[in-house]
Parts: C-alpha cells; sequence; structure tokens
C-alpha cells in the first residue's frame, strides 16, 4: 500500500454469523464475503456488545459501550460531543460519507440535522431507513435534508450511491461508512422482502440447528431473509469490482460486520434483544492493507474492538476513551493479554448482562428494572447458563443446576469484573435458585473449560 488506505465498512442490519459459507452455511449465500475473508482476516467468532439497533450503532460510531454514550435503546440520540469515526478520520485528512440506515437521531424518522450526523461530510441518509423506504421505494435524504428517490431494489440503490461517491474521491482517502438495512425485516408488515425469484432459491432447503428445533418465525421469513443476504452479497462483489476497475482495491480496507443477529422470534416475542448465539454472534471480516493473508482469528472479537481496529490500521491514534482494542496485533502473532470472553449488555426486553467464552455463555437479568427506561441496575439474578460445547443450539439452560454451581461462581465474578471495567457500578447478582441434580463439572482448572 502507497498512500494511507481508504476505509469502507460494509454494515448489514440482523444478519446471523450463520449465513455465511465460513460459517459451514451450504446454500452458497456467500461466495463474495469467503473470497474477501480468505483472502484478508476471518474474524470467526465476532460477538455484538449490544444487540439491538441503535445502541449497537452508537458503539461502532464511539467505541464506546452503550451505558457509556448514553444510547442503551432505541431512540435515543448520539450526544453532541461525541468522538466518533467520523471525527477521527476528518482530523486525519480523510473525506468522510455515510450512506443508509444512521438510527442515532432524535428527528424521527427521515432526514437528521447536521449537528446529529456523528460530524460525517457526504451524507445520504435516513434515520430510519425502514420507515422511509420499501424494498423498491427507496428514499434517503441528502446534505440539505431534501428526499433523493434512488431507483432499483433497496441494497442496488445504495450500492450504486456508494460506487458513485467512490469514484468522485479517487484522488483522496475516504472513510465511507455504508449501512445497509437488510436483512432486517420490513417493519410496516413484518416481513423479509426479497428480490424477486430470491425467496424462492432457499424455501424449504436449510434450517439453522436452533430454528430447527425452536420454529418461531422461521418457516414463514427465513427464505426471505437468506433471498436477501444473497443481494447483499452481491452487492459486495460489486462494490469490490469497482474498486478493482478503479485501481483501488489494494488500498482500500474493508469492514464487513452487522449490528446483531436474528432468533426469528424463538427467544422472546420479536427477533434479537437476547443473549443467544442467534442474537449477538455476527459475521465480520477484513480486508486489504493490514489484513491482507491475516487469516482466521480464533480469538473471540467484540463489535467493541472494530473502531480502534479501524483506526489503527490507517495509522490514526486511538482515543483513550475506547473501551475495546485493535486486533491488529492478534495477527501479527504477537504476544497479547487478549480477553477470554465477550461483555454484551441487553436493553429493551430486560436490563440483561451476559458474558460469551468460547465454552459458556451466563447471563443475568435485573428483576425490579424495565429495559426501556432503566440502563442499568444495581441487583440482577442469573437466568441462562449455556455450555456451548455440549449445546451449541443453546436450548438446555444449566442456571441454577448443583453440578454447575461451581461454573457459574467464576462466570458471575467475571462478569462483575467486565461490568466495572465498562464503567459500571459493581452489582450484586443473586444466584439461580438451586435445581438438584446432574453429576458434577470438574473445574480444577480454568484452562480448557471456559
Amino acid at each position: 500500500m502507497t498512500k494511507r488506505p481508504n476505509v469502507i465498512v460494509f454494515f448489514t442490519d440482523q444478519q446471523r454469523w450463520d449465513t455465511t459459507g465460513l460459517h459451514g452455511n451450504p446454500l452458497d449465500l456467500t461466495p463474495n464475503f469467503d473470497r474477501l475473508a480468505r483472502a484478508g482476516a476471518d474474524v470467526h467468532t465476532s460477538i455484538t456488545c449490544q444487540p439491538v439497533c441503535g445502541p449497537a450503532r452508537a458503539c461502532l460510531q464511539t467505541g464506546m459501550y452503550a451505558t457509556e454514550t448514553g444510547c442503551f435503546r432505541n431512540g435515543i440520540p448520539l450526544p453532541g460531543d461525541s468522538r466518533t469515526l467520523a471525527h477521527c478520520f476528518k482530523e486525519a485528512d480523510y473525506d468522510t460519507a455515510y450512506i443508509g440506515k444512521w438510527h442515532l437521531a432524535d428527528s424521527g424518522r427521515g432526514p437528521v440535522p447536521r449537528e446529529q450526523r456523528g460530524g460525517y461530510d457526504t451524507w445520504l441518509a435516513s434515520n430510519l431507513l425502514e420507515f422511509t423506504s420499501d424494498a423498491y421505494d427507496t428514499v434517503m435524504y441528502d446534505e440539505d435534508g431534501a428526499p433523493v428517490k434512488l431507483p432499483g431494489y433497496r441494497v442496488d440503490a445504495q450500492t450504486d450511491a456508494a460506487i458513485r461517491y467512490i469514484d468522485a474521491h479517487q484522488k483522496s482517502p475516504f472513510f465511507l461508512f455504508l449501512s445497509y438495512i437488510e436483512p432486517h425485516h420490513q417493519n410496516h408488515r413484518d416481513d423479509y422482502p426479497a428480490p424477486p425469484g430470491y425467496a424462492e432459491r432457499y424455501r424449504g432447503r436449510w434450517l439453522p440447528p436452533d430454528l430447527a428445533a425452536l420454529g418461531g418465525s422461521s418457516h414463514q421469513h427465513l427464505a426471505g431473509y437468506l433471498g436477501m443476504i444473497k443481494r447483499l452479497d452481491e452487492a459486495l462483489g460489486r462494490l469490490a469490482d469497482a474498486l478493482i476497475s478503479l485501481d483501488l482495491l489494494e488500498d482500500t480496507i474493508i469492514l464487513f460486520t452487522s449490528d446483531h443477529g436474528n432468533h426469528f422470534k424463538t427467544r422472546n416475542p420479536e427477533y434479537k434483544r437476547s443473549c443467544h448465539d442467534a442474537s449477538v454472534r455476527v459475521p465480520t471480516m477484513l480486508h486489504g492493507g493490514p489484513f491482507s493473508g491475516g487469516g482466521r482469528v480464533s480469538q473471540l472479537v467484540s463489535l467493541i474492538d472494530l473502531p480502534p481496529t479501524l483506526l489503527d490500521a490507517a495509522g490514526i491514534p486511538v482515543p483513550e476513551g475506547m473501551s475495546g482494542r485493535s486486533i491488529l496485533p492478534l495477527l501479527r502473532g504477537e504476544a497479547v493479554d487478549w480477553p477470554d470472553e465477550v461483555f454484551i449488555q441487553i436493553s429493551e426486553s430486560q436490563v440483561g448482562r451476559a458474558l460469551r467464552s468460547k465454552r459458556w455463555k451466563y447471563a443475568v437479568t435485573a428483576p425490579d428494572k424495565e429495559g426501556w427506561n432503566d440502563p442499568a441496575s444495581d441487583h440482577y439474578i442469573e437466568t441462562e447458563l449455556y455450555d456451548l460445547l455440549a449445546d451449541p443450539e443453546e436450548l438446555h439452560n444449566r442456571a441454577g443446576l448443583e453440578s454447575h454451581r461451581a461454573v457459574s461462581d467464576v462466570l458471575r465474578a467475571r462478569l462483575i469484573r467486565r461490568m466495572i471495567e465498562a464503567n459500571e457500578d459493581e452489582p450484586i447478582i443473586e444466584p439461580a435458585p438451586l435445581v438438584p441434580g446432574g453429576g458434577q463439572l470438574q473445574v480444577d482448572s480454568e484452562e480448557g473449560w471456559l
């Protein structure tokens, strides 16, 4: 790379990790994602720090936990004094652009006032794209707040706009945040509108194991959802082709990730806002620049780690206030004291906290708090414990089992430590009611069992 890298964030909405070929999906939905990840860095176990739209976006823009920014639920605007990725890149003489769904303003569904755009220069977005557009009716708003109607399927319309931007900014480095609504459902009809013929390709062909066991709305919705993901991957391929044609691919870092997953109404009455991997695990890859030939990242990586990773890769100082850390030392094989787990905050459906290690999922809920009104609590109760080695679909809750009490005690202490590190007050976590029975799990050493 002979100059400062361009940076593109290809951001999808509500995409499960197991929709990609790299994670074993058998339908060939994501050949472009898979190819770029194999040539770059496959962040194989990538976990969101907040499984709902607005808070996850606040985390990704600022590198801070949702309770640190105050955006702990949807509908809370990003504070005006927040230091975002756009500010960091702009101070390094990058042109900055945002295209798509924002979800961090208090201005309603459509135009976002300039002072609430997080510091981005070029702007073509809606605060809530799901309400200003439909699959073939894409309306976003420009820098002046004027509506812009774009032709084509919504994924293609946004991709066309991104390619036009890239073509017009070849001479100076740019930071482009491309935020799709797909494969999120279309809210006003609770459906997943894929392009014509796309849902038909996948109907009845495959179910993830958790959905095969629990059902939910997957029989109604999964085919359209998968069709939307196929079109997204085609858009990723078109974007890469545009970079190749402009001789920019090697000079451009591409981050592909999502805000959260989708459990299809199996864990609560909607699609996310739970501790389960279906809600919190997302596909993530980085291509270009220092990520070329990076291989598979085996450590657990949080969404909160991605902002400092992008800045580090571009040679821009990482603000002290960011809560995550760059993954670049992992790719360089350096000895890094990397966390053994990811910390998750859950809002709206509950005031919840969770810890996800390689083997265990441990979750707690505040019994006397309301998920829409309260960001945190000083009192939680253990609600879930899953052994991901024996039960990767999280079908058997072991919280309260006498045989797993020692495991829960270790994870409870680790969760409290992570909450304090995220600038939360030290809470009391009450053990789950004891359920007798089961063989005693051996936990003599932390090595290998956490």
